[in-house]
């Protein structure tokens, strides 16, 4: 029996299909006394290749494959792998699909394999079968413009089948997500405007609206219109505009919102001005600023980067990560360059800003406290006068309920292994980016020699549970 990949017709010349091919080890002849049991063992092990488009394929093979020069493979499963908490284990997460999506573009667009099929090939644990079928499912919706029913047809080819999704939960599972739920879910996500809340109430990042709403090369893009419902839900009183003019800004303010434009280039830096005007437009918007450029990625994930950073003490390296967390591809190129060194100059200002709101509130708020003190001076309890002042009860752990919740096991385990991750500083997720361009702790008083990147996920604690920023009409000048 000669090896699949060499009775296998040319990829050129081979139309689209599906198939299965046995998985047996070449020259090994089976007895036609083998029992029925066998032969069900033999054909759940068969391999089976689906066709995605003329040069992409999707495979469960049951022994690794050779490339070859028309044909290369690859996979993920030990690449981009979920994390579980107990039996659960997928879906993979928009960070792993952005990824798995670059991935499948790059080998496509690639000199090297132009004349190559290109085969996404999974094992045979089934779980890793199923997020291989999300991912791969995940493609043909956001890329190719399939419909979800039409990406899971493909998937489930003749009697083939994938486990379900379970939830995190220890113990029996009662409720399952189906690969179909999920591409359900891609599906309505990218037709309700493609955006992400970096910080919630506070920022939303979304792509470019277009003058009217249309399908273009299976991506959706929207009128300002499809958007004004879930902003005013929301509490988004202000859009800003950092791209070229693709609608009428009165389409937006008609409606109530406030719209600025800031434009830059697209993959380049903003000037000093713009990055001030940016921080007094979102430090003075009474509800969430909505951010748009053209994709809702660089120029968008770099100005909310440089709010971040003045308003939270958070490193560049910090916030790009977040940001990427949040929104998957954000601040692109030399735009990584550009907060680190920006990094000092903001967590001073955010240091200025802080302050001269302390002092307002304080100032305002002297005299009515003076009164106040005033006025309960000459109170008394139980008859006497200023007597020592009672401290207040301690807040005691047997206040609270024994019982261990579920949320508390998912969290320990969360702690867990967050614990283990820890020796390597967050900021390391980007150093190979922004390697090359190395900042040091900012001084407060006055130096601004920028010698070394800065890592302070052990020295410092910041998190957006921060108290907020209070929405002052003052704005530093």
């Amino acid at each position: 029996m000669k090896r699949k990949s060499e009775r296998r017709p040319s990829w050129a010349a081979a139309p689209p299909c599906s198939r299965r091919c046995s998985a047996s080890s070449p020259g090994v002849k089976k007895s036609r006394s083998s029992t029925s049991q066998e032969l069900h063992r033999l054909d759940q092990r068969d391999d089976l290749y689906l066709d995605i488009t003329d040069r992409l394929c999707f495979a469960i093979l049951y022994s690794r494959p050779k490339s070859s020069s028309n044909v290369h493979y690859f996979s993920i499963d030990n690449e981009l792998e979920y994390e579980n908490f107990y039996a659960d284990f997928g879906p993979l997460n928009l960070a792993m699909v952005y990824r798995y999506c670059c991935k499948i573009n790059k080998k496509l667009k690639s000199i090297t394999m132009i004349r190559k099929k290109i085969i996404h090939f999974t094992g045979s644990d089934e779980r890793k079968q199923a997020n291989a079928a999300f991912l791969v499912g995940c493609y043909m919706v956001i890329y190719l413009g399939r419909t979800p029913e039409e990406a899971y047809r493909i998937l489930m080819f003749g009697d083939t089948s994938y486990i379900p999704f379970r939830d995190a939960a220890y113990g029996s599972c009662s409720f399952y997500i189906t690969l179909l739920d999920c591409f359900y879910a891609v599906k309505k996500k990218a037709e309700n405007g493609d955006l992400n809340w970096i910080i919630p109430d506070r920022f939303l990042a979304f792509c470019g609206p277009h003058s009217r709403t249309r399908l273009e090369s299976g991506y959706h893009q929207h009128s300002p219109e499809a958007y004004i419902p879930y902003f005013k839900n929301h509490n988004v009183t202000t859009i800003v505009r950092l791209n070229k003019r693709m609608y009428d800004a009165k389409r937006f303010t008609s409606a109530g919102f406030d719209h600025y434009d800031l434009f830059f280039a697209d993959g380049s830096t903003p000037t000093d001005a713009i990055v001030k005007e940016f921080l007094d437009i979102c430090e003075n918007a009474e509800g969430a600023v909505a951010v748009h450029c053209k994709a809702g990625l660089g120029r968008t994930g770099t100005l909310i980067a440089c709010y971040i950073m003045k308003h939270y003490r958070m490193t560049a390296a910090e916030t790009i990560a977040w940001v990427r967390i949040c929104r998957p591809g954000s601040v692109i190129g030399p735009q990584q360059q550009f907060l680190v060194m920006k990094q000092t100059n903001l967590w001073l200002e955010g240091d200025y800003f802080r302050q001269k709101l302390r002092g307002q509130e304080n100032g305002k708020h002297r005299a009515a406290v003076s009164k106040l003190l005033l006025a309960v001076d000459d109170i008394s309890i139980s008859g006497v006068e200023n007597q020592d002042k009672q401290e207040p009860e301690l807040y005691s752990d047997d206040d609270e309920i024994s019982g261990v919740t579920q949320g508390d096991r998912l969290r320990a385990l969360k702690s867990r292994r967050q614990s283990k991750t820890n020796a390597i500083p967050l900021t390391v997720i980007l150093q190979s980016r922004v390697q090359s361009c190395k900042t040091s702790e900012p001084n407060i008083s006055g130096s601004a020699g920028i010698t070394k990147r800065t890592t302070r996920s052990a020295a410092r604690k910041s998190s957006f549970k921060s108290p907020s920023i209070s929405r002052t009409k003052t704005v530093l000048r």
